[in-house]
């Protein structure tokens, strides 16, 4: 199978790609939960306290130090001198990590797995039959000087591509408060998406821009401009604060970007996105099934547009020393991880 790092003409980037024009599910707006699904739909997100216990979230915690750890770099998470890129493994935006076989970590699989993140999945969608993105995590350490950071609010669907599609996750593992860093929202701006791009709109130019020749990127950059056509209409950016064990949700055509964190916290998170496997063709499975056999990740959406997360992690201009194609830990392989990774029916 073809993946990424292949740039002929005749090779794909891509599989599955899929441009639908309407929600894949419909949810009736009348229709009262009594529950959390009742912000979701009116806001397009969020914030459902304690799916998992701190003692589960601190779990997770620890095992993300570790994971730092085991790059003999000399990280030392209480030692603040050893929060720079030196003494790190390579990331995106200061703490985003989907190399390294990072995104098949057994402690990321076990987050996927964790029965109420399922169940959050399985209330919004209305089913069990569901399948997981093979997405990153984030570990941002407080006060780094050796970086530069600017805000990027984009959301995570292409123009292109109308209506409800995905839902993105966010599992919290450490305290999140306003000084620490972590995730802004613009409330209410997924139900203003299909108005914003009626006419034709340019993605931002900024530093993190995608290449132009990733079609299918499911990316959209937007400028101040565009973020306050959003505050005009009445949506809210606002900060997401978070305790151990929240999960946060957003309709993939929410505005967001991730904060610089300013405090003393270390941020601690897994990035989890789940859709029912009846949205996903043969193409999309056997892509997922390559990208799970090889320890490769995927960007946020789990049913289509599945880009293998091939790109290795670059020091400069030369491929980062530590560079790894296997997780450190490997995932146990249960029927649930089989069956969330598109691999076994169910």
């Amino acid at each position: 199978m073809a993946t990424q790092t292949e740039t002929e003409p005749t090779k794909k980037l891509t599989f599955a790609a899929k441009f639908e024009s309407k929600d894949l599910i419909t949810f009736d707006e009348n229709k009262v939960y009594g529950d959390w699904r009742d912000e979701f739909h009116k806001n397009g997100c969020v914030l459902i306290k304690g799916v998992i216990s701190e003692e589960r979230a601190k779990y997770y915690a620890d095992k993300q130090i570790q994971w730092l750890k085991n790059f003999d770099l000399g990280f030392d998470e209480n030692k603040p001198e050893t929060w720079t890129a030196d003494h790190l493994p390579v990331s995106f935006k200061g703490g985003m990590y989907f190399a390294y076989g990072s995104t098949h970590e057994k402690m990321a699989w076990e987050a996927r797995t964790e029965p109420a993140v399922i169940e959050v999945f399985e209330k919004l969608w209305g089913t069990k039959e569901l399948i997981s993105s093979f997405d990153g995590m984030n570990i941002s350490m407080p006060n780094r000087t050796d970086i530069k950071w600017s805000p990027w609010p984009h959301c995570d669907q292409n123009p292109r591509r109308l209506g409800m599609q995905a839902v993105q996750g966010l599992l919290n593992y450490a305290p999140n408060g306003p000084n620490d860093g972590g995730l802004m929202l613009m409330k209410g701006s997924a139900k203003l998406f299909n108005e914003f791009f009626a006419q034709k709109r340019e993605s931002a130019d900024h530093e993190d821009a995608p290449p132009p020749e990733l079609e299918y990127m499911d990316l959209f950059l937007f400028s101040e401009k565009d973020v306050k056509w959003f505050e005009e209409r009445g949506c809210e950016l606002f900060k997401v604060n978070m305790d151990p064990g929240d999960f946060v949700l957003w309709d993939s055509r929410t505005m967001h970007y991730a904060r610089f964190p300013e405090g003393n916290q270390i941020r601690h998170v897994q990035y989890i996105c789940m859709t029912p496997r009846q949205f996903a063709d043969d193409e999309a499975l056997e892509a997922k099934k390559h990208c799970f056999e090889n320890y490769m990740g995927t960007t946020h959406w789990p049913h289509c547009n599945i880009r293998p997360a091939a790109e290795k992690p670059m020091r400069g201009d030369k491929v980062c020393p530590k560079y790894r194609t296997e997780p450190f830990e490997k995932p146990v392989v249960t029927d649930t991880v089989l069956r969330l990774a598109g691999v076994k029916s169910y």
